[in-house]
């Protein structure tokens, strides 16, 4: 591509590639897709965006082209790779001058060059980190600003290659820079501190910005630069002079109030500061005990003193706060129980902790932490009062939550009190004392502390399980609190209830709650449930009440307010306007329904017709309609085979939630398939619409995710539940999908497609199965001839040949006969070898039922005249007496033998209240059962009749004959057996 002509051209279709107009703009972009593989269309872009007389659009543009270029073909093993002499050009032209006016274009420049330089530095560039030094040195401002910017990038994406070789050259080259590093940054500090002193503002914000790059770079120099960096001066003094420079810029804050441009780089740098000692502190633990006794020293000064007021902001707290907790949870701080087998490193910095962390320190913070921090703020309780919803998902999670101080100060707490348990226990128990009896309802500082020391308390619930008797706390106190109608009790009453919350799972007594339901009830029916207590009422019930995992529930206890409280549910369902509010409701209703299973019956009929709707609203919600999946789970298995009644609103929800061609299935189909699978095992009978549904199938096997599993338990629910009409009309599909599965799949997906077809197509429906699943039974023939390797696998194609051979023997000699065509091989030789094998691997069945199967299949070949069957009779004998010791049972009292697999009669299921009542599928098995000849054809009887038909075939002596060939220890037990007949 010649430069000079192309350049024009280039030029022309990037004007273009900028233009509003789709019919300009795509023709464009085309174009600038084919040139990017064309030598020399890399250069013409360099030349374009390092023009600036150019339109900024323009010049934006081919940076961002040539930036994708170099993921695409800077590489030498790159399809289209860059000559090696284009590439010499543009690394030359991209360092020629740092003086590009526009930001976004500069800072565009800089990740470009950083990228070339993490595939060619040092190497096939070593010229790139001397200029970029020599660039930070000039004095025009702009040309340093971008050479220093440039210089951060670089070390960045240095700093974070992984390889050893790589790490090597960056040690090397960290060691080489860093005093200049150093140097640097103390002369652009130093420049914005002289700055801010004379009040230029507009040159302190310059000098700012440099600091704040220089400051970048350090960090990543000193966090990934050195092995072991307590060995260097430069790098240990560098990490104290951050305390001395972070005491400089905090009283800087003070002379720079508003906010404004500077103040907020100022923050960012303080900021930066800290990150500098905390990433330190995570990557050089015991380079960063001589930091301990500073850091600890410095953080808790400006948090839990009155040094920090008027200076610090949130934050600056929120990052002192994780370098405490960082410093108490440091793994590589703590001694090992035996002490003589802790590093000396680990025992230096315990000792220096504690010799910290004295008694008053402690109470200092634990005091200051619980009735400073701990307090709501005028701002929550203002939010609380006027948005109630927002307030509430806030406190529970939301994303700003996340990275605010409340969560960071509790977080603290439950590390240091778990750490000095012994020491903070009776500081926070005389707290809680000081407590006892009512509360003036005109002090409101004093209704806020109680508020945060009952938070502390149930933070530390764990911690207090031996020091507080909560079940009379609650009885005494607690309970009486709840009953509290003042207004200005509600933070108490929201707090108690989420208290209660913290401390059901950890100590409360199974005869309190009652109590407990009727004191929540009674908070349902709030008036004014949004802006007062109603969502902590709701919490408490997801996160103590009924929780799935509480062995201490007992469902006859919430029998009596189960209608009541059920309805105030819903009602506040409806009530409530925000998603995650819907959400945190919904949970709650799925766990009442789940823990009552089919006695919420008569309650729901208001939420089935309510769902439908919120379905509809929450079209944009994917994560609500997350909730109702979860909701409806419940609710079908609730409901059992009432659930037909859902159909109209559930088989659709169904069905959008596991098609893959539609977007909302990326969050709906875990949740969809589940919903699916229960949704079967509960219905009465098949359905067209259920039916059809099936056709999302085909597209979800081909999937081959984690959800695979789900989709076997779905296949065999539909073939449980009618498996002539499912096959009939999906059995084809069903064979193509499971074939190419069995190409790319698992050992253990592999067992799972078989299962389908031995544990449910063959048992459920042995005539029409096996000619739908045709094409797998030569694999499986196959496999038992040539001695699958894998046992579970040998085991399920045993299960399977074993169906076919007893269940449908026509069936069995086509498959016989079609495979000795194929191998050219007498019948009987095939036949004899397939025997053998299964004799010699019969081992790997451990199934019982499996095992009864075996032994049945092979005595259903006698009697026979065979030569192939007599010779293997041995064989079938002994696994059939193997196959008696699994299954049968002496009567201690008659001395006889049972098998104890047999059923005979079908009767209705008795569940207790522990158990899960059975579903529809579960009936369905059970009268499958009863047609099942592993479960209906006793194993001892079917020995001696066949036994019998074989001495009458070949009469006595030739039946002797064929017993001598049986071991006498087998023939004995055999007849051990079958005494009595």
């Amino acid at each position: 591509m010649d430069l000079n002509s192309a350049s024009t051209i280039v030029l022309q279709v990037l004007t273009q590639a900028t233009s509003q107009d789709t019919a300009v703009l795509k023709p464009a972009e085309e174009q600038l897709k084919q040139w990017e593989t064309h030598p020399g269309f890399y250069s013409v872009l360099l030349n374009i965006f390092t023009n600036h007389t150019l339109d900024v659009n323009v010049r934006w543009l081919a940076v961002l082209y040539f930036k994708n270029g170099i993921d695409r073909y800077w590489r030498r093993v790159a399809p289209h790779a860059l000559s090696e002499e284009e590439k010499t050009t543009l690394r030359a032209g991209l360092i020629t001058n740092f003086n590009e006016p526009v930001n976004q274009i500069a800072t565009q420049i800089s990740v470009l060059i950083a990228k070339v330089a993490r595939v060619d530095c040092p190497r096939q560039w070593p010229e790139l980190i001397p200029t970029l030094l020599e660039s930070v040195k000039v004095q025009d401002d702009l040309r340093q600003h971008r050479a220093l910017l440039t210089f951060y990038h670089v070390t960045k994406t240095l700093a974070s290659k992984r390889l050893a070789a790589d790490r090597k050259l960056f040690y090397d080259l960290a060691s080489g820079i860093y005093s200049f590093a150093c140097s640097l940054w103390n002369h652009q500090t130093d420049m914005f501190l002289q700055q801010v002193c004379t009040g230029d503002e507009a040159a302190a914000t310059n000098s700012l910005e440099r600091t704040l790059l220089s400051l970048k770079v350090l960090r990543k120099l000193t966090v990934h630069g050195f092995v072991e960096p307590h060995w260097s001066v430069e790098v240990m003094g560098f990490l104290h002079a951050v305390f001395e420079r972070l005491k400089q810029f905090l009283e800087c804050s003070r002379n720079i109030r508003t906010e404004n441009v500077c103040r907020d780089r100022l923050e960012k740098t303080i900021i930066l500061f800290t990150k500098v000692l905390l990433d330190f502190l995570d990557q050089h633990p015991f380079s960063f005990t001589s930091l301990i006794q500073r850091s600890l020293e410095f953080a808790v000064s400006y948090v839990f003193t009155e040094a920090g007021e008027g200076i610090v902001f949130e934050r600056f707290i929120v990052q002192c706060m994780n370098l405490i907790k960082m410093i108490v949870k440091n793994y590589a701080y703590k001694p090992s129980k035996n002490i003589e087998d802790s590093s000396p490193e680990t025992l230096e910095a315990h000792k220096i902790k504690t010799a910290f962390f004295t008694y008053p320190t402690l109470m200092e913070i634990c005091r200051r932490l619980v009735t400073h921090y701990f307090l709501l703020t005028k701002e929550e309780l203002t939010m609380w009062e006027e948005d109630p919803e927002s307030f509430t998902a806030e406190e529970t999670g939301g994303d700003s939550w996340k990275y605010s101080l409340r969560p960071c100060t509790e977080v603290l707490f439950i590390d240091i009190f778990h750490e000095y348990n012994q020491t903070l226990t009776p500081v926070l128990l005389e707290m809680v004392h000081s407590l006892q009896g009512p509360t003036n309802m005109e002090d409101a500082s004093a209704i806020l502390i109680k508020d945060a020391v009952y938070n502390a308390v149930g933070l530390a619930a764990y911690e207090l399980f031996d020091s507080v008797d909560f079940d009379q706390w609650f009885k005494n106190q607690l309970l009486a609190e709840l009953q509290v109608s003042h207004n200005r009790y509600k933070p108490i009453r929201r707090r108690v209830i989420w208290l209660i919350g913290q401390w059901i799972s950890v100590k409360f007594k199974s005869d309190l709650r009652p109590l407990l339901y009727e004191a929540i009830h009674n908070l349902l029916q709030d008036q004014d449930l949004v802006s007062h207590i109603h969502l902590q009422s709701v919490l408490l019930f997801l996160n103590g009440c009924l929780p799935v995992d509480d062995f201490e529930f007992r469902t006859d206890q919430f029998l009596p307010y189960l209608e009541s409280m059920f309805t105030l549910l819903f009602q506040l369902l409806q009530e409530v306007t925000q998603c995650d509010t819907k959400m945190h409701v919904l949970h709650v209703l799925s766990c009442v329904i789940e823990r009552v299973n089919m006695q919420i019956r008569p309650y729901v009929e208001c939420l089935v017709q309510y769902l439908p709707l919120l379905w509809k609203q929450s079209e944009e919600h994917n994560m609500l309609r997350c909730a109702i999946l979860t909701t409806l789970i419940h609710l079908v298995q609730g409901l059992g085979a009432d659930s037909k009644n859902l159909y109209p609103f559930l088989l659709p929800v169904i069905q959008l939630s596991t098609d893959v061609s539609q977007p909302p299935h990326v969050y709906l189909l875990e949740d969809g398939l589940e919903l699916w699978l229960v949704t079967l095992e509960n219905s009465p009978c098949l359905t067209p619409e259920l039916l059809r549904i099936f056709q999302n199938m085909s597209a979800l096997l081909e999937l081959s995710s984690e959800n695979l599993k789900n989709c076997f338990k779905i296949i065999n629910a539909y073939i449980f539940l009618s498996s002539s009409e499912f096959l009939q009309m999906y059995g084809s599909d069903l064979c193509r999908s499971f074939c190419e599965l069995l190409k790319d799949i698992t050992t253990e997906g592999q067992v799972q497609v078989l299962k389908v077809v031995v544990e449910n197509v063959l048992k459920v429906n042995p005539v029409l199965g096996p000619q739908m699943f045709q094409p797998f039974l030569p694999l499986i023939f196959r496999g038992i001839i040539d001695g699958e390797r894998y046992p579970v696998v040998m085991s399920t194609y045993l299960g399977i040949m074993g169906r076919v051979l007893l269940q449908n023997t026509s069936f069995f000699s086509l498959l016989l006969s079609q495979m000795a065509c194929e191998w050219g091989q007498e019948l009987d030789q095939i036949l004899g070898n397939m025997i053998e094998m299964w004799v010699d691997r019969v081992d790997n069945i451990t199934q019982p039922e499996r095992r009864k199967l075996s032994a049945l299949a092979l005595l259903s070949l006698l009697p026979s005249l065979n030569s192939v069957i007599q010779d293997k009779f041995c064989g079938i004998i002994n696994i059939s007496v193997e196959g008696l010791h699994d299954v049968m049972t002496e009567d201690p009292e008659t001395g006889t033998y049972k098998d104890c697999m047999l059923m005979s009669h079908f009767e209705e299921l008795k569940v207790t209240e522990d158990e899960e009542p059975p579903t529809e599928q579960d009936k369905r098995k059970k009268m499958l059962a009863l047609k099942d000849p592993v479960h209906t054809v006793s194993l001892q009887q079917f020995i001696y009749e066949k036994l019998k038909a074989q001495q009458e075939l070949l009469g006595e002596q030739g039946f002797q004959a064929l017993m001598e060939t049986v071991d006498t220890e087998i023939v004995a037990q055999l007849q051990e057996f079958l005494q009595g007949f």
